[in-house]
């Protein structure tokens, strides 16, 4: 690690402060002069220092003239920070429990107090990434472009919040699949526990925390930036969206697995069918499975063979109705 790394911030710990913490960790039992000589600060400045990085317990002062300071050691004196820190998150989690008791209801809030307005790319990530962590027990996400954030990367506060027991239920757009990687990565958090759908008709973006605030784009043009979004809280809007997300679920496809389903009629290629359901071309088929063109017409023939299909929706719509391919 860099000598001038911060590592400590997330602590409380400020860039000055951690330097000459990590002086101690190398000089033990220093005097104030001898601090003074290896950092080149000031006696006054140093004492000020001392006394933040005591309160914290990253150092102790000797007993004896002239009085010596020792630093703790880092791994018992961090998990202390650490344990100090999180205490104090939870109790602000309580706290702002109980500040809804000062919040009006929803019945005495007026329209304009319901909805949250969001500009800039920048706070619609950070603001879907708040919606996301909110989201105690369910998040209800329909995803299509354009992205906020890179496409080609994971969504890492989803998977967290799967890995605290939070359902999560997405609709993938046909064109989200043909963005490279996007099946990928959407097989992956179906591994760690999402249910996921594919469908050609998403007719938006949408996040639903709880069933109580729900985000979707401001924009209405399809090849607008996601540079603007809407936050509604709970209403009667929010149950609408709701109700829009269990509708669309209901008629979209089981996402591939990426692994043949079990039993004796196991579809042959699982990630093809669903692909060719969803209405997704040769084209985006093959950049989705990592296969050429020529290799995406012949499994097609082969599969619209097998089923005895005159096309290739046909074939998809029919491997469909025998299950292949569906994760559940």
């Amino acid at each position: 690690m860099d000598a001038g790394d911060n590592a400590l911030a997330a602590v409380g710990v400020d860039a000055e402060d951690e330097r000459l913490y990590r002086d101690l960790l190398r000089h033990p039992r220093t005097t104030l002069p001898e601090l003074a000589e290896h950092t080149g600060r000031t006696a006054v400045a140093l004492r000020r220092a001392l006394s933040r990085l005591e309160a914290l317990g990253l150092v102790s002062r000797m007993a004896g003239r002239p009085a010596r300071f020792l630093a703790t050691r880092p791994d018992v004196a961090v998990a202390a920070l650490i344990s100090r820190r999180e205490e104090g998150l939870a109790q602000a989690r309580l706290a702002s429990i109980a500040l809804l008791a000062e919040t009006p209801s929803t019945q005495n809030q007026s329209p304009e107090e319901l909805v949250e307005v969001v500009r800039g790319q920048a706070a619609v990530v950070q603001r879907f990434t708040q919606l996301q962590q909110t989201a105690a027990e369910e998040l209800l996400v329909l995803d299509r472009p354009p992205y906020a954030s890179d496409p080609g990367e994971q969504n890492a506060e989803e998977i967290d919040r799967l890995a605290r027991g939070v359902v999560v239920r997405g609709i993938y757009d046909v064109s989200a699949l043909e963005v490279p990687g996007k099946l990928r990565l959407a097989q992956e958090a179906v591994a760690a526990g999402e249910q996921a759908r594919i469908s050609p008709q998403v007719p938006m973006k949408l996040a639903i925390a709880d069933r109580a605030c729900a985000m979707l784009p401001l924009s209405t043009t399809e090849s607008a930036h996601a540079d603007s979004a809407v936050i509604v809280h709970a209403s009667m809007l929010v149950d609408a969206l709701v109700a829009l997300f269990e509708v669309l679920w209901r008629a979209a496809l089981p996402l591939p697995s990426g692994s043949p389903a079990g039993g004796g009629d196991a579809s042959p290629d699982p990630e093809l069918f669903t692909l060719l359901a969803a209405g997704l071309k040769d084209e985006a088929v093959a950049r989705q499975l990592g296969v050429s063109l020529r290799t995406v017409h012949r499994r097609v023939s082969e599969l619209m063979e097998l089923l005895g299909a005159r096309t290739r929706f046909q074939a998809g719509l029919l491997a469909a109705r025998r299950g292949w391919g569906d994760p559940a």
